[in-house]
């Protein structure tokens, strides 16, 4: 066996159990659910099923998907936005000017949502953002007489609990994009006269640009399927299509058509991908 062999056999030997394992859990459950897409009855229905392509037709024959697909849509790139402007400053912070213990601090604090439930964390908000809570209580204490701020069952509730649980995919993202940019090349601009301005939107920006785009995909994509924080946060002004899926797993217990919205929604993502895919490739090869 010539070394060159040897070295794709131990390549194979160890990464083949992970990709298995990824095959597993990620391609027989779609395989599954797209298979329960095209069924006209749900397996808990104890009579036979056929195929049929009317869990696909409703989506294009009843209106009221296009409004819940256009909402998910506007969520996601509008938690995408707020958690590019919040946390990519952040992780500038951290790759380029806290040092030591403090950013370890920071990064504890950045993590410490994930140590909670979920459910915990969104539920939280409630108590924050309704009528005689904590920012209302304040604002009242401060300025007594102010009108009373009442967020709860409202989109911008729905915004505030998203960009709580998914900025901290964007800081690390952006963090570690922007720790692998040496030093050197943001003195080489600036000693050729750029001034700071310059220096970040010619040479740091194009250059963490790899971190900025997996950040937004780790959020858009799972934003848009929501369900938990419009449901909780939102109440019937935060519908969504994610909403929708939910309840006909749940509620109706109308399976082939969730799992039929389900990769519809699965398409959309691939299409705004796929859309911008070579804007994102030549922003890269020009960086």
């Amino acid at each position: 066996m010539t070394p060159t062999t040897r070295t794709r056999w131990a390549i194979l030997g160890l990464t083949g159990p992970a990709y298995l394992w990824l095959a597993g859990t990620i391609f027989l459950p779609l395989t599954a659910m797209l298979v329960l897409s095209f069924l006209d009855k749900s397996p808990l229905v104890p009579q036979p099923a056929s195929f049929t392509l009317a869990n696909y037709q409703a989506y294009f024959s009843k209106s009221f998907y296009w409004p819940l697909t256009r909402w998910s849509i506007e969520l996601g790139l509008w938690v995408t936005l707020f958690c590019f402007l919040i946390g990519y400053p952040a992780a500038f912070a951290l790759a380029k000017r806290v040092k030591g213990r403090w950013r370890e601090a920071i990064f504890l604090l950045i993590v410490l949502p994930f140590w909670s439930n979920a459910l915990v964390r969104v539920f939280s908000w409630t108590m924050v953002l309704r009528s005689n809570g904590i920012v209302d209580v304040a604002v009242q204490s401060v300025f007594p007489g102010a009108p009373t701020i009442d967020l709860l069952f409202s989109y911008p509730a729905v915004i505030i609990g998203l960009v709580h649980s998914y900025l901290p995919y964007m800081i690390l993202t952006c963090y570690i994009a922007l720790q692998a940019i040496d030093d050197s090349l943001i003195e080489a601009g600036r000693s050729l006269g750029a001034n700071r301005f310059t220096t970040f939107y010619r040479v740091i920006l194009p250059l963490s640009l790899p971190g900025i785009v997996s950040g937004a995909a780790l959020i858009f994509v799972p934003v848009i399927g929501s369900f938990m924080e419009p449901r909780i946060l939102g109440g019937t002004k935060g519908a969504t299509l994610g909403m929708n899926i939910e309840e006909q797993f749940t509620v109706t217990a109308n399976w082939p058509l969730g799992a039929a919205l389900s990769f519809i929604l699965l398409a959309i993502v691939l299409v705004i991908f796929g859309i911008l895919y070579p804007v994102l490739r030549r922003q890269g090869g020009g960086a």
